[in-house]
């Protein structure tokens, strides 16, 4: 998801501080996934499959947060043994910056009748700026293209720049080649196993929250 040409441009927007200090952020989907047949014997469905590319991308924005909370409920379409089908997480960082996951399979009974609202979309509220994405997955067809809007202070409109990409299968072909280019050049890859490490701290202690009713710091799972 750190390649999809929306999340692309929210980095660049940060990373220029073109929105000033982040003050909150959300990620929204309301997809239903392809859950894979071994998901079955884990026992879990979302926090490990889809709300781990949300973390992610929430860790490439702004980094570690101190501390995760996290509520779950069994989605009603799925029919194998679980209790993370539908997720809302809370990442808190101690610059006061809250950051909001919302992972909805469900999405109301769209399989079974009724008119369908399918998306992803992101938010981040700055000092100076807004900016609001919509992932190009989830889509008919999946090569559906990203959107992206943003207005800062004394603007007069959004500026929406043209994407002609989406995450499917686009962010994966940019992953991969970015791993093929630093092997070539004997660089380590910008996404790199030690930093994949602390995003799999993050959904775990996700996990942990949901199981626990409380709120953790995910250094205990992985420092």
């Amino acid at each position: 998801m750190r390649y999809d040409p929306s999340v692309r441009v929210g980095s660049h927007l940060l990373s220029s501080g073109a929105l000033g200090d982040p003050v909150f952020a959300t990620i929204d989907m309301r997809g239903i996934p392809h859950w894979q047949p071994w998901q079955a014997d884990t026992g879990s469905a979302t926090l490990r499959i889809m709300s781990i590319h949300h973390l992610d991308c929430m860790r490439l924005w702004f980094g570690d947060p101190a501390r995760v909370y996290c509520s779950t409920r069994p989605d009603p379409r799925t029919k194998f043994p679980h209790t993370d089908g539908i997720c809302t997480t809370i990442l808190e960082y101690d610059n006061n910056l809250r950051a909001v996951i919302i992972d909805d399979v469900w999405t109301g009974p769209a399989r079974e009748g009724c008119p369908a609202d399918i998306r992803i979309e992101w938010r981040i509220e700055g000092m100076q700026g807004l900016a609001i994405g919509e992932i190009g997955w989830c889509q008919d067809p999946y090569t559906t293209p990203s959107t992206v809007r943003y207005a800062l202070q004394g603007n007069e409109a959004f500026t929406q720049p043209e994407l002609t990409r989406s995450w499917f299968p686009d962010a994966f072909a940019d992953t991969m080649g970015q791993l093929l280019v630093a092997i070539e050049n004997n660089q380590a890859p910008a996404i790199t196993a030690s930093d994949n490490l602390h995003t799999l701290a993050l959904v775990e202690a996700a996990v942990l929250s949901a199981d626990e009713h409380r709120t953790i710091d995910p250094t205990s799972i992985f420092p």
